[in-house]
C-alpha cells in the first residue's frame, strides 16, 4: 500500500474533531497534543492523521489497526488491578518520531513509507463491538495504546464513555505530550495514565518531537486529577543512561510524588537506532538503586524477565514484606488486602487495587 492510498483510507474513517477551536479563514487549531498545529484547509497536523477538511478539523474513528487482550502489568502498570486482563486498541499514529520506537510500523504511518504496510491491519469497527469484545474476554480495562493515544482521543472517548458504563476502567499509554485541555477533557474517563519519561534532555527531547517540560507537566497535571500514573523511562545505552540523567529523572518524579511507580525499561536495537547495544540488567539495576536512592518508593526493571531479581515485585516501602511477586507479565502472589494495605505493617500501598 503506498502513502496516497493509505492516506485516503485514514481519511474516509473520520469525524469532525471534538478538540478543536475554529479561527478565521477556515482554519482550525487542533489542542489534542501539546504541538497545537494551527491548519489551513487541506493542511495535515503534525502527526499527520489530523486534518483540515473545509474549515474542519476531521480526526480518525472508527477503527482499529489492533485490538489484543493483554495482562495489564504488559503496558505497564504494576498497582493497576495486578493481574487482570486489559483489552488493549491502537488506530494508527504519532506526534513524535522516535527512532528507536518499538511500534514504528503503527505509529510512523503517513510520516514513514516503511510503515505504510500498517495500513493492511485496519479493521472497521464500533465502540459498541469493542466494548463487548472487551465484556466477553473477561477483560477489566480497556486501553488505548500501540500508537499515541492523545491524538485519536475522540475515538477513545467514544469507546471509554460506554466502558464506563460497562463498569470497565480505562487507561492511556502515552508519551505525555499532553495539553491541559485535553487532559482536563480526558478525566471524567480515564482512570489510569502510562508517561513515557524519554530523557531528562530537552535538545533531546526536541529531536524526537516534543518537549520535557511539557511530559512533566503532564505528568504532574494527571497525578492532580486523580489518575494513576505510572512513568516509563526506556533505558537506551549511551542516549539516557548516564548516573545524572536516570537521577534528574527520578527526583523529578519523586517531586511529583514519591508514589508514582517508576519502570526502568530494557532497550533492545530496533526502527532506526541499532548503534546502542540492548541495555544490560546490571544498567537496569544501577537506575534502579538511583531512583530509590533519589525517594521513589516503587522502582520497577522491566523487559528482562527473571535477570533484574527483586524488581519485578512489589514491596511495602516501610517493612519491605514482599506484597506483589511477578515473572514478566505473570503475577503469582498478591497478598495487598482488598482495601490496599500491607497485611504486615498496615501502610496504605498506593494504587488502585480494586
Amino acid at each position: 500500500m503506498n502513502s496516497k492510498t493509505l492516506s485516503q483510507k485514514l481519511d474516509a474513517l473520520t469525524r469532525p474533531a471534538q478538540f478543536t477551536e475554529t479561527l478565521e479563514e477556515e482554519k482550525v487549531r487542533c489542542f489534542a497534543c501539546a504541538h497545537r498545529c494551527t491548519l489551513k484547509p487541506g493542511q495535515r497536523g503534525i502527526c499527520q492523521i489530523r486534518f483540515n477538511e473545509k474549515g474542519e478539523l476531521r480526526v480518525p474513528w472508527g477503527y482499529v489497526a489492533a485490538a489484543n487482550i493483554d495482562p495489564i502489568e504488559k503496558k505497564p502498570f504494576m498497582h493497576f488491578l495486578p493481574g487482570a486482563s486489559a483489552m488493549t486498541f491502537g488506530m494508527l499514529g504519532c506526534n513524535f518520531h522516535c527512532d528507536f520506537c518499538q511500534n514504528w510500523i503503527s505509529s510512523q504511518a503517513l510520516r514513514d513509507p516503511a510503515s505504510n504496510g500498517a495500513g493492511n491491519y485496519v479493521a472497521e469497527i464500533s465502540p459498541e463491538e469493542l466494548v463487548s469484545y472487551a465484556q466477553r474476554s473477561g477483560a477489566r480495562i480497556i486501553a488505548s495504546s500501540y500508537n499515541e493515544p492523545l491524538i485519536t482521543s475522540e475515538w477513545a472517548v467514544d469507546i471509554f464513555k460506554l466502558a464506563k458504563q460497562a463498569e470497565l476502567y480505562c487507561v492511556y499509554v502515552s508519551n505525555g505530550f499532553a495539553t491541559p485541555e485535553i487532559l482536563h477533557a480526558l478525566q471524567p474517563y480515564l482512570q489510569g495514565f502510562k508517561i513515557d519519561l524519554k530523557c531528562m534532555s530537552d535538545a533531546h527531547y526536541r529531536e524526537l518531537g516534543g518537549s520535557l517540560q511539557v511530559v512533566l507537566d503532564s505528568i504532574a497535571l494527571a497525578h492532580s486529577l486523580g489518575m494513576w500514573v505510572e512513568v516509563v523511562t526506556l533505558v537506551i545505552p549511551d542516549f539516557n543512561d548516564s548516573n545524572e540523567e536516570l537521577w534528574d529523572a527520578a527526583k523529578a518524579i519523586a517531586c511529583i510524588s514519591a508514589d508514582i511507580p517508576w519502570h526502568v525499561t530494557a532497550f533492545y536495537p530496533t526502527y532506526k537506532h541499532l548503534q546502542s547495544p540492548p541495555t544490560s540488567a546490571e544498567i537496569l539495576q544501577r537506575a534502579a538503586d538511583i531512583g530509590q536512592e533519589a525517594g521513589l518508593h516503587y522502582v520497577y526493571a522491566g523487559n528482562l524477565p527473571g535477570r533484574v531479581g527483586s524488581l519485578e515485585n512489589t514491596h511495602c516501602p516501610q517493612c519491605s514484606t514482599l506484597l506483589i511477586e511477578r515473572h514478566g507479565y505473570m503475577v503469582y502472589r498478591n497478598v495487598i488486602t482488598a482495601e490496599g494495605y500491607c497485611p504486615h505493617c498496615g501502610t496504605k500501598i498506593a494504587g488502585i487495587w480494586g
